[in-house]
């Protein structure tokens, strides 16, 4: 009985381990069909997709920029097609015969190339944005180891014209500097991506970029006229060129709406080849460059002075034969001056006469009307790097400052701070903001965004305006300014000759000056403001002698090629969309 028993219990404990085994391998069986489902199934596209991003390699390749346009819709700055050219040294088969055809193709030394061909890098650039010339003639070749992809190359087709308007743009294709820079956000298209897999062993094999990118890219139209920004860089090249100067500036700019027609610095650069030039040379000194006015500040002190009420301009005042003593401080005359009407002392840059006047404005009004003017703050245009220039405030003038203040002294500006105020007295008062950009236009045609004269504040009653009108006519017809005269127009004007300060003594120098004259035409009708500095002329040194013809070219120049236009019935020429009346400034 008890050997019976026994294997029964033997039985039934090996039929227990049995079935223990069997639920045990259907259970991993069961759990293994249950993972192999979920990855093979519900995972299957999440896995795939990771597995691909591990052996696929993406490059960002700018697409093309929108264009730059002047006014008439000249193209100033286009995006053309060029090929980037690549390798993958490791499946480059002779790196001495391929690096000698690159060369020839590319004008790359053969040892940078082969340099590049014999590390141990996956992906190399051989050369970016080739001429599609040279980039075709390389397809032609099919070199082993060594693939292109299509990229668009930035070209300037007028080369330095409004080089510095525009800037230029970095081997990624992003704006460095100019509206390039500015408006980058407006000008990019969106970025394609060249794809390519990896071995095992992480060699790259390129093909085509992916499916074709929608470009969102943006054109900008320019106030600029192309044939006035020839006119002022042809004028100011020759100047700068006769008098040995430094650098020159000239700024045009339609006084009724804002609109900058041109905006001309020398030296200039090529932004097709910007990193051959010093940085001195792609500055734009119209909004960067700070210098003390010199006589042409006196038109501010003068419209204050009239417009307080504290002078007419018939008013006699006595310029003391050619000096006058302030604290110790003996301030000449370049001729001797007796008696001088206030419009005399404007006509004739009198020192003596503009200090006296500016004796009963006081520095507390005179810095109110410097203020009014738009000095000591950034006009707004759309440029990167404007200064605000310096104007102190009244409580750290020294005893001598209100006179230094009235001929241009103790104060830095910025050209184009000093070519709004006087568009200010030529408009009738209304202080307008100067801008570059007419129209953002989208990629499909649309308009993105669209500019419009814009009065900042009133600096002078319309009535001070007209005064200061007939005050600078006759600096151009009797006095300094005679040089900017114009056959069959009416100019209105101010010379300025500034010393500069020297660095190690802090005193003015005898040899430095800027030659500068400001001004607008037709006088009680104007379509033009134009300004030009000359800085550090080594021959010839008066703002009369050397700025003022200047203008007169330019001006003459420009206004026969805008009535032109206007006979051809542009309505263009006209400079655009007016102002409300200054009158409804506040």
């Amino acid at each position: 009985m008890r050997k019976n028993s026994s294997s029964v219990m033997d039985a039934r404990s090996t039929r227990v381990r049995t079935l223990v085994i069997f639920v045990s391998l259907a259970s991993f069986l069961l759990l293994t069909l249950v993972r192999l489902f979920d990855l093979q199934i519900r995972q299957h596209k999440r896995l795939t997709a990771g597995a691909i991003r591990q052996h696929q390699r993406k490059i960002p390749l700018p697409t093309k920029r929108g264009s730059i346009l002047d006014r008439n819709g000249k193209e100033l700055a286009v995006s053309l097609q060029s090929y980037s050219v690549f390798a993958h040294p490791s499946f480059v088969e002779d790196v001495s015969q391929t690096s000698s055809e690159l060369s020839s193709l590319l004008d790359i030394p053969e040892e940078v190339i082969s340099k590049k061909l014999l590390s141990q890098r996956s992906f190399v650039w051989i050369k970016r944005r080739v001429d599609p010339d040279k980039g075709k003639a390389f397809l032609e070749r099919k070199l082993p180891g060594i693939f292109s992809v299509e990229e668009s190359k930035r070209y300037y087709p007028k080369q330095e014209l409004a080089s510095h308007v525009l800037g230029f743009v970095g081997l990624d294709d992003k704006g460095l500097e100019g509206l390039e820079f500015s408006h980058n956000h407006y000008l990019v298209g969106s970025t394609q991506y060249p794809v390519g897999y990896s071995d095992a062993l992480g060699r790259i094999a390129f093909r085509e970029a992916e499916a074709d990118v929608t470009l969102e890219n943006c054109d900008l139209i320019l106030t600029v006229d192309e044939t006035i920004q020839y006119i002022a860089e042809r004028a100011l090249e020759k100047s700068v060129a006769r008098s040995k100067a430094r650098a020159g500036t000239i700024i045009v700019m339609d006084p009724q709406t804002g609109q900058i027609l041109a905006m001309a610095d020398r030296p200039a650069f090529n932004p097709n080849h910007y990193a051959a030039y010093p940085p001195a040379f792609r500055r734009n000194r119209a909004i960067t460059d700070c210098y003390e006015p010199g006589s042409t500040f006196k038109v501010i002190m003068a419209a204050g002075v009239l417009e307080e009420g504290l002078m007419s301009p018939a008013e006699r005042i006595y310029c003391g034969m050619g000096g006058i003593t302030l604290n110790g401080f003996h301030i000449r005359d370049y001729k001797k001056y007796g008696w001088l009407s206030f419009s005399e002392v404007l006509q004739n840059s009198s020192n003596v006469g503009a200090i006296k006047a500016a004796s009963r404005l006081g520095k507390e009004r005179f810095n109110d009307y410097i203020r009014r003017f738009g000095f000591g703050e950034r006009t707004g245009i759309e440029l990167p790097g404007e200064v605000r220039g310096m104007v102190r405030n009244p409580r750290d003038w020294s005893s001598i400052s209100l006179a230094a203040v009235s001929i241009g002294q103790e104060v830095s500006v910025t050209p184009l701070q000093l070519l709004v105020a006087f568009c200010s007295i030529a408009n009738g008062g209304a202080l307008m903001r100067p801008y570059l950009i007419q129209t953002i236009r989208g990629p499909h045609g649309e308009i993105i965004r669209e500019s419009s004269p814009q009065i900042i504040r009133r600096s002078i009653s319309p009535a001070t305006a007209s005064t200061m009108t007939d005050m600078l006519i006759q600096v151009v017809q009797q006095g300094t300014g005679r040089n900017a005269a114009i056959p069959g127009y009416t100019v209105a004007g101010k010379t300025g000759t500034s010393q500069k300060l020297e660095g190690r003594t802090g005193g003015y120098s005898h040899s430095k000056v800027v030659a500068s004259f400001a001004g607008f035409v037709p006088a009680h009708s104007p379509r033009l403001a134009v300004l030009v500095t000359i800085d550090e002329p080594k021959i010839g040194s008066w703002g009369g002698t050397l700025a003022a013809p200047v203008f007169a070219e330019v001006a003459q120049q420009s206004m026969l090629h805008l009535e032109t236009r206007f006979r051809e019935g542009d309505p263009r020429a006209l400079g655009g969309r007016r102002a409300d009346a200054p009158g409804k400034a506040n």
